[in-house]
């Protein structure tokens, strides 16, 4: 992370912010304390469509873990087995 006085920001605003958009990030300093981060934003998480909601909402509902189906966990569940 690069630091950065608050007047040289000011006069390099552009120049940081396309840096920034690369992946850097910088401290910006007010007479020699840290006083703010510039950092990348980051990216949103990509949007699903129904149908994958729904298929992952199937599959959480009907486990096969390690061949054990959603009636054996159940029951081993009600009869106290860890």
């Amino acid at each position: 992370m690069s630091t950065v006085g608050i007047f040289e920001a000011k006069t390099k605003l552009s120049e940081i912010v396309r840096l920034v958009e690369m992946g850097e990030r910088f401290t910006i300093t007010v007479r020699g304390r840290a006083a703010a981060e510039v950092v990348p934003v980051q990216k949103p998480r990509p949007v699903r469509s129904p149908e994958e909601i729904e298929a992952a909402y199937q599959r959480l509902r009907n486990p096969r873990i390690k061949g054990i189906s959603h009636e054996e966990i159940r029951a081993a569940i009600e009869e106290g087995r860890p």
